[in-house]
C-alpha cells in the first residue's frame, strides 16, 4: 500500500472528473439524460484502449477472472451515472457535487463493514467533521420553502437523485476495492464502459436527439475526459484503502466553484465556502495522519530489523 500514491491520484482524478460534469452539463437541457451516459461512456473507451496499448498489455489487461463482480460493479456505476447526471440538470455545478459529498461517508462506513478496513478513531473523527461540513452545504435544501413545487420537481428532484447516486457510487467503489484484488485496472474499467455503454443505449427507445457537429465535440470531450478520471480513480484504490483516500472527493469542490463560476456565471454562497472549508480540512488532517502513521511505521520496522535474530 502506498497511501499518499493513492491519494494524489484521487484527487487528480477529482480534477478530471469535475471538468468531464461541466463539460457535459453544458448538454443537459438538450439532450436525454440516457443519451449523455451513453456517449460519455462510449467516447471513455478511447483512452483506455491508448493506455492498455502504451502499457503494451492490451490484450492481458482485459483478461477478468471475475465476470459476476464486473456486472455488480457496472450496475451500480451506471446507476450511479445516470443519477449524477440527473441532478446536474436541475441543480448548479457546485450544488449537485456537495451533495455528491454524501458519497465518500458512506463508503468509509461500507469499507469498514464489507471490506473489514481497519479505520481508526481519527479517521472516524476526520469523517464526521466532514460530514458537518457536507450537512451545512446540503441546508439550503432542507428547509420548507425548498418543497413548495413539490418533491419531484426542479431542485428537489435533483437533490434528491444526487442523494440516491451517491449511494449507489459508494456501493461501487467498494466493489471496485474488492476487483482489484484479482483484476487489472483496464479490466474494471473496461467492462464497466461496456456495460454502461449497453444500459444506457437501451434508452434510445425513449427518444434521442441527434448532436450537432458542436455537440458531439462536446460529447466526445466529456467521454475522453471520463475515461481518463476512471483509470485514475481505479488505480487510486490499488494503492490505499477506501477510507483513506474516500475523503479526498471534497476536492471536487474547489473544482466545481471554479467551473461552476466561469462556465455559467454560478457564484458559491457563504454557506457552500463554509461547508467547504470545513471539509477540505478533513482532508488535510487525514493527509497529515496517515503521514505520521507511514513515519511510525517506518520505525518500528526499522527497530525490528535491528533486533537479534530478526
Amino acid at each position: 500500500m502506498k497511501p499518499l500514491l493513492g491519494i494524489s491520484l484521487k484527487v487528480l482524478s477529482a480534477l478530471v472528473f469535475t471538468m468531464m460534469s461541466a463539460v457535459l452539463k453544458t448538454l443537459m437541457d438538450r439532450y436525454p439524460t440516457g443519451e449523455v451516459v451513453f456517449f460519455r461512456s462510449s467516447f471513455a473507451i478511447l483512452p483506455l484502449w491508448l493506455w492498455l496499448a502504451w502499457k503494451g498489455d492490451l490484450i492481458n489487461g482485459l483478461r477478468t477472472k471475475t465476470v459476476v463482480g464486473h456486472f455488480k460493479r457496472g450496475f451500480l456505476g451506471t446507476g450511479a451515472m445516470f443519477l449524477g447526471f440527473a441532478a446536474l440538470s436541475f441543480l448548479p455545478l457546485h450544488d449537485a457535487i456537495a451533495i455528491g459529498y454524501a458519497s465518500p461517508l458512506i463508503l468509509v462506513i461500507l469499507a469498514a463493514i464489507l471490506l473489514k478496513e481497519k479505520i481508526r478513531a481519527y479517521r472516524w473523527t476526520a469523517v464526521a467533521v466532514g460530514f458537518i461540513g457536507v450537512m451545512i452545504m446540503l441546508s439550503p435544501y432542507l428547509t420548507p420553502e425548498t418543497f413548495a413545487g413539490g418533491i419531484l420537481a426542479g431542485p428537489s428532484l435533483g437533490a434528491i437523485c444526487a442523494f440516491v447516486g451517491a449511494v449507489c457510487s459508494a456501493g461501487a467503489m467498494v466493489q471496485v476495492r474488492r476487483l482489484t484484488g484479482t483484476e487489472k485496472t483496464g479490466a474494471i474499467v473496461f467492462y464497466f464502459f461496456i456495460l454502461a455503454s449497453g444500459l444506457s443505449f437501451c434508452t434510445i427507445l425513449l427518444g434521442w436527439n441527434m448532436p450537432d457537429a458542436k455537440d458531439l465535440a462536446l460529447f466526445v470531450l466529456g467521454g475522453i475526459l471520463g475515461g481518463i478520471g476512471q483509470i485514475l480513480l481505479t488505480e487510486s484504490y490499488r494503492y490505499a484503502d477506501a477510507s483513506v483516500i474516500a475523503p479526498f472527493d471534497y476536492t471536487t469542490m474547489v473544482w466545481a466553484l471554479l467551473f461552476g463560476w466561469l462556465m455559467f456565471g454560478d457564484l458559491p454562497t457563504p454557506t457552500i465556502l463554509v461547508g467547504a472549508a470545513i471539509v477540505a480540512a478533513t482532508g488535510l488532517f487525514i493527509v497529515w495522519r496517515e503521514h505520521r502513521l507511514g513515519l511510525e511505521r517506518s520505525e518500528e520496522l526499522k527497530v525490528a530489523s535491528q533486533k537479534p535474530g530478526a
